[in-house]
Parts: C-alpha cells; sequence; structure tokens
C-alpha cells in the first residue's frame, strides 16, 4: 500500500522549521569532522598554523608514526585498562545502587538519590581538590584508614602502580549517579505481575533478579554499558586535573595524548588522526557490544 502523500505546502513548513537545525549541524559537527580527517592526512602544525603555505599533504605518514610510537600504544593500554576495570565496576555499583533504593526496605529514597547524583553535576575541579585531599600521602583520609589497620601509606597520585586505579576509583564515584537513575528508570517499568508470578512458582530473591530482573533490564544494560564504555574511552579531565598524565605516563590516555600533540606541541595533524584512531576503536567496540546483545538475545 501507497504511503499517504503529504500537501506540497505541509512539506515546505516542515523543512522549513528543520532547516535551522539541520544547517547547525552541519555546519558544527559534519564540517568539522571533515575538516579533522583531512586534517590527519597533513603536517599541519604552529608553522602551518602561522603561514598556510606550509601546509602539505602528507598521506598516511601521521598514522604510521602514531602506530609505531611508543606514547601512543602506552595511551592505548591506559585506555583500555580504564576502561575494562573502571567501566564493569561503575555499572555494577549503579544496578546495585538502583536495586537497593528500589526495595522497599530502604526510606528516604528521595533523599539518597539526590545524594548519589550530586557527583554528577558537580565540577571535576572542584571533585579534584577534595579527592586530592583523600589521597594525599601524609594527611588523606585513605591512609588515615590504612594507617588504622596497620598498612603502611600508599602513595596513591605518585606511585605509577596506584595511580590509575584512583583515578577509577575517583571517576567511578564520580559517574556512578547517572547510570543509577538509568536503571531505576528501567526498574519502574518491569511489571509486578511478573515478580508476583515468579513468588507464586516458588522464585527466591536470586532466582526473581537472574530470571526476571536482568532480562527485562537487557534494553537498558545495553544503553548503560554502550554510553559508559564510550564515556570511558574519553577519558580526559581525570588525569589532567588529579596527575597531568603521570607519575610515568601512566595515566596518559588516549584523548590526553590527543591534547597534548594538539595544543601543547601543536601538531594539529598528528592530534587528527589520533582522534580518528580513536573513533575507529570505539566503532569496533561498539559493534562487538551490539553483537553480544543480539547473541544473549538468540
Amino acid at each position: 500500500m501507497n504511503a499517504p502523500t503529504l500537501p506540497i505546502g505541509t512539506v515546505r513548513a516542515a523543512w522549513f522549521f528543520v532547516a535551522p537545525a539541520l544547517l547547525l549541524i552541519v555546519v558544527f559537527f559534519f564540517v568539522p569532522v571533515l575538516a579533522a580527517f583531512f586534517l590527519s592526512f597533513t603536517d599541519f602544525d604552529i608553522y602551518a598554523l602561522a603561514n598556510p603555505d606550509h601546509l602539505r599533504v602528507v598521506g598516511l605518514k601521521n598514522y604510521q608514526e602514531l602506530l609505531a610510537s611508543e606514547d601512543f600504544w602506552k595511551a592505548l593500554g591506559n585506555t583500555f585498562y580504564f576502561v575494562l576495570v573502571g567501566g564493569p565496576l561503575s555499572v555494577g555499583i549503579s544496578l546495585g545502587t538502583a536495586l537497593l533504593l528500589q526495595s522497599k526496605v530502604v526510606r528516604f529514597k528521595s533523599f539518597f538519590r539526590t545524594i548519589f547524583f550530586a557527583p554528577v553535576v558537580t565540577t571535576i575541579v572542584a571533585v579534584a581538590v577534595v579527592w586530592r585531599y583523600l589521597y594525599h600521602t601524609k594527611y588523606g583520609f585513605l591512609n588515615y584508614i590504612l594507617h588504622f589497620l596497620g598498612i603502611d601509606p600508599v602513595d596513591w597520585l605518585g606511585d605509577p602502580i596506584w595511580a590509575m586505579p584512583a583515578i577509577i576509583l575517583m571517576a567511578v564515584w564520580k559517574g556512578f549517579g547517572y547510570n543509577m537513575v538509568i536503571f531505576i528508570a528501567g526498574l519502574q517499568n518491569i511489571p509486578d505481575e511478573l515478580y508476583e508470578s515468579a513468588q507464586i512458582d516458588g522464585a527466591g530473591a536470586w532466582q526473581q533478579f537472574w530470571h526476571v530482573t536482568l532480562p527485562m533490564l537487557a534494553p537498558t544494560f545495553l544503553f548503560v554499558g554502550l554510553m559508559t564504555m564510550i564515556g570511558y574511552f574519553q577519558l580526559f579531565a581525570e588525569p589532567y586535573v588529579m596527575t597531568l598524565g603521570g607519575p610515568l605516563q601512566s595515566t596518559v590516555s588516549i584523548v590526553y595524548l590527543m591534547y597534548e600533540q594538539g595544543f601543547k606541541w601543536w601538531n594539529l595533524g598528528y592530534a587528527a588522526a589520533v582522534a580518528f584512531v580513536l573513533f575507529i576503536i570505539m566503532l569496533v567496540a561498539t559493534l562487538i557490544q551490539f553483537r553480544l546483545q543480539k547473541t544473549d538475545a538468540a
């Protein structure tokens, strides 16, 4: 059956109203992306910034140098460390907190939702000031607890082994409230009849969680997992304000490397290549998540 045809006046009116939004998207999204993609095949640096005549097209040279760079592989390893450890930790804590706040045993739920969500809307600089104090080697609260337990203090931000776990802990604390709200919305959409039927069949709390809650939260899990993974791949603010990528580059991420190349050393062509390599990595990781989701649903 053919779709109904709208009057030409209605079509023109629709384009008239959406055109400003489409124009902004094209100007401020597609044009910069295409410009950056072209930039990644050039040697655009501070000299070309002063005089465009110095701009040369170098083909895949930036990508070849990037793949041969030890700094890139170090940053890539740090980023995967952050994503693979911090991502599941953040999702797990968010789900656990959402389940707790949805249970009937917890009172003052609105108060706790506000408290847990507050770090999400707090600026990273303010959070960094507080957490730098918590991580302080001599006066920090965490080391005070370790001293109370008879454990030697840890140089959280000065030790290459502990710097990334410290960044992960702070990032998870700051961001888990966002996913918690999404999980709460997903839990509220699960019909009570499913739990009542499971109880009639003799299912316990764990069986209800495994056979009712988790399957019904599958779309929410996919969304939260994708958003968390994409956000964690773009790790930048936390190491920038906490460690400046140190010690010994143990907290340098891909985005931090791109920032240093682009805005510290003015190698804008090289930095653009870093950005598109990161885009490819995130695209592949997203496709893998979609594939796993389809496999679980089959």
